[in-house]
């Protein structure tokens, strides 16, 4: 990696449901309840690249849209964005869910991109991985595909609590074929899942997490608090197996990880106040943690009376 920050173009396509049901994901919910039909989601990425076109309102590259079913706009995305983010709310390589049939038209038009970036269950990383990444070279040879997995936590017992239905092994398998077919990896990380009750134990779980990801071979790895969004979460609030962690508990957990110097790593920013208790010093904090996503260099926490 260059150091260089740059632009990422994300998408969210509309498809069938994950099969997995992880007691902290309410993705499921904006999904459909049956495979799209072939050709449905190349129109969507059709649709999104003309959108992200208008509204960066990129006019000279829009000067040609209509050529190619929405290519132009691909073009218009590619001139300022130089990474694109195929997310679908389940797994990239679940044949319910991305018809395969239609891998060659993705790939046809996310292949200028420097990097296409994947989600999928490690259970589901294998030949269509190897085949996508191979139409992808195929049309521009410096494309780097990467694919994301949720590590969520190193620990085999809680994830068999969290329904995730996966191991560490099964990690580390899948993390192993990635790396033989070159292709590039991140984890994503849950700061304090369900069933884990300390802040201590938060921060310690997140620390072995980080370590575990990168000996797998990640390049990146999103530290994500948890959050309340399904009703599993309510619940186990309820009985006590659920809490938020404290902003304080990302904050360590990212100055951890950034220091190791063994790849990127990033907070989860999003709806972050939730997770603050004193609103004095939330925006420099926040504004600390934003700056280390970007510069991955830790810097001096912020003071406040508050002691948090």
């Amino acid at each position: 990696m260059s150091g260089e920050v740059v632009h990422v173009a994300t998408i969210f396509l509309t498809n069938r449901e994950c099969p997995w049901r992880c007691v902290y994901c309410d993705l499921w919910k904006n999904t459909t309840t049956e495979t799209v039909p072939v050709g449905a989601i190349p129109v969507q990425i059709d649709f999104a690249l003309n959108e992200l076109a208008r509204a960066a309102e990129w006019r000279t590259a829009m000067s040609v849209v209509g050529v190619r079913g929405g290519h132009s706009a691909d073009m218009a995305v590619r001139n300022s964005a130089s990474q694109i983010k195929l997310y679908n709310a389940g797994s990239f390589f679940d044949p319910k869910a991305i018809p395969p049939e239609d891998f060659p038209a993705i790939a046809e038009r996310v292949c200028g991109f420097d990097r296409v970036i994947v989600e999928c269950h490690p259970a589901l990383v294998g030949e269509s991985a190897a085949r996508f990444h191979d139409l992808l070279t195929h049309h521009a040879p410096h494309t780097t595909l990467e694919v994301a997995m949720g590590l969520e936590i190193a620990d085999d017992a809680i994830l068999a609590k969290l329904n995730k239905r996966m191991t560490l092994a099964m990690f580390r398998r899948a993390a192993e074929f990635l790396r033989e077919h070159r292709i590039a990896m991140r984890a994503f990380i849950i700061v304090k899942p369900p069933f884990v009750r300390s802040e201590n134990d938060a921060l310690d779980f997140a620390k072995r997490s980080v370590d575990f990801a990168f000996d797998c071979g990640a390049t990146a790895v999103s530290l994500i608090p948890a959050r309340f969004g399904s009703d599993e979460l309510k619940a186990l609030a309820a009985s006590g197996d659920f809490a938020p962690p404290q902003l304080a508990t990302l904050e360590a957990a990212l100055d951890y990880g950034v220091a190791l110097r063994r790849g990127r790593v990033f907070a989860d920013l999003w709806d972050l106040e939730q997770f603050a208790d004193c609103q004095e010093c939330f925006p420099a904090r926040r504004e600390r943690l934003d700056r280390i996503n970007l510069q991955q260099h830790p810097t001096a926490r912020v003071v406040c009376e508050c002691g948090r």
